[in-house]
């Protein structure tokens, strides 16, 4: 037994319980970016949002965690990544908390800003914390692969939470359930983890910090609102300034001896393609997740509990995979698994075109178990890649990588795809309202009008969908082309 398994077998006990403690918070801050999918009804009838501001609560979140999560991964490197886990969960509990009570939607969308600015710090220092702590590179790919798969099924459960308390309690609920785990989490952090940071920490570019989440923040704001409600001059203009000040911070990166971003990591193609896998796989996810759950209460008419049911068997699914990656991939290797992901999404999501009017429930749950498959392998895969292909001290700024690409992909799925199928309704409908909950809302609708809007939805799911199939197994197909043949290490 070589001294590195020594050091691994004396760390097992208080490691797993410290990958415990930080699977909490981990598990919160995915949920919260999908748990508004199935309880937004219930906030409109409470607090009576206008679209613009039902649009900013349901995306400020992702919004903020995106733009944030390279800066905050690489300050924790240098200032103490435990130190941020704490200050994070701080921030996310008072932010839950102020959702919670939120009297308007003001107040609202400015409490989910804050709990998305708790996120980003949580995410890449909680996994940093992990590759750190378990020094057994077997051991090592387990936990990322737990850790990996909490965040996963923190996204896949959220609706299926949301629905369950609101068939309950108030809307409020959704948000008060992360205060016990945040309490929890400060209570036992500080004993059974222990600080890390870099061991030769370099001076911070605030300028690279600003570049960042600003040319993010607006460039993702630009895409999103130009999908949701056409391109006017603002958002051209928002859209532009954000992307010329992506470049500049792209460009100040190679200039910098310590870049805020590492761009040499894009020099691995495995790097690369995992990193576009996992944000395609959330823009197929959430797309997937959000026009699924429309489609179950609308269409088919069943309740939110009903609905939130019928997604537990794909949740299960994704989350037993992720778990399960190792072993896949000591099977059949890295490439092979990262190869099936793309596939299993791909074939799953064309399951979801079976559906219609009339019916389509076993299809739905096909679709959204066979899609699990393909999840679970990339969202592991995704996360490990990220984290073995750089020195320890920067695993932090490599995590951020990895889990912006999914938080932007969470929030680009119902953007994109979800407004091409509003577009599709819009052109198919019986043209009384903008969205089919509207339509059918509409006192005195006929019931040719009902029928013909639900058709119209469920035709541009289907368009939506398809195209999030064509592009999983684009990817894949590029997968087999770029990442070489022998063993990923």
């Amino acid at each position: 037994m070589t001294s590195l398994d020594l050091v691994a077998e004396r760390a097992d006990r208080r490691a797993w319980l410290g990958l415990l403690i930080v699977l909490g918070p981990v598990a919160l801050v995915a949920m919260d970016g999908s748990v508004l999918y199935l309880a937004m009804p219930s906030i409109t009838s409470a607090i009576t949002p206008t679209t613009d501001q039902a649009l900013w609560i349901l995306d400020i979140y992702g919004f903020v965690v995106a733009s944030l999560l390279i800066a905050f991964g690489n300050l924790g490197d240098r200032y103490g990544r435990l130190k941020f886990l704490l200050a994070g969960a701080v921030v996310f509990g008072a932010g839950s908390v102020g959702a919670a009570l939120s009297p308007n939607p003001e107040t609202l969308i400015v409490c989910r800003a804050l709990m998305g600015l708790g996120g980003a710090t949580l995410l890449p220092s909680g996994l940093a914390i992990i590759s750190n702590i378990f020094l057994n590179p077997k051991q090592r790919a387990q936990a990322i692969g737990i850790f990996a798969a909490t965040f996963a099924a923190g996204f896949a459960i959220g609706p299926i939470v949301g629905g369950l308390l609101l068939s309950r309690f108030d809307w409020g609920s959704v948000f008060l359930i992360n205060i016990p785990v945040v309490i929890l989490f400060l209570a036992f952090a500080p004993v059974l983890l222990k600080e890390v940071r870099e061991t030769s920490p370099g001076r911070v570019d605030a300028l690279s910090v600003v570049l960042s989440a600003v040319g993010i923040l607006m460039t993702v704001y630009s895409i999103k609102s130009a999908a949701a409600e056409g391109f006017s001059g603002a958002q051209l203009a928002i859209g532009g300034v954000g992307l010329a000040v992506v470049v500049l911070f792209v460009r100040r990166q190679f200039t910098l001896e310590q870049p805020l971003l590492d761009l040499r990591l894009f020099r691995d193609r495995v790097f690369t393609v995992a990193i576009l896998t996992g944000l395609l796989s959330l823009v197929a996810w959430a797309a997937a997740g959000y026009l699924g759950g429309v489609y179950l209460q609308s269409v088919l008419g069943y309740s939110v509990l009903t609905a939130a049911l019928l997604a537990m068997p794909g949740a299960a699914v994704l989350t037993v995979t992720c778990i399960g990656t190792s072993a896949i991939v000591d099977r059949i290797g890295k490439r092979a698994a990262l190869i099936a992901s793309h596939f299993a999404m791909g074939t799953g999501l064309l399951l979801m075109l079976l559906t219609g009017v009339g019916g389509g429930v076993a299809a739905f749950i096909a679709s959204t178990m066979i899609a699990g498959i393909g999840y679970g392998l990339s969202f592991s895969l995704v996360a490990e890649t990220a984290v073995a292909a750089v020195p320890t001290e920067r695993a932090g700024s490599a995590a951020s990588i990895a889990e912006m690409s999914n938080e932007l992909g969470n929030a680009l799925g119902i953007s994109l795809l979800g407004s091409l199928a509003a577009v599709c309704f819009r052109i198919l409908g019986p043209d009384v309202a903008g969205t089919l909950d509207e339509t059918l809302d509409t006192p005195g609708l006929a019931a040719a009008a009902a029928r013909e809007a639900k058709e119209a939805f469920v035709s541009g799911m289907h368009v939506a969908i398809a195209v999030a199939s064509l592009l999983t197994l684009a990817l894949g197909y590029l997968a087999v082309r770029w990442v070489p043949r022998q063993e990923v290490k």
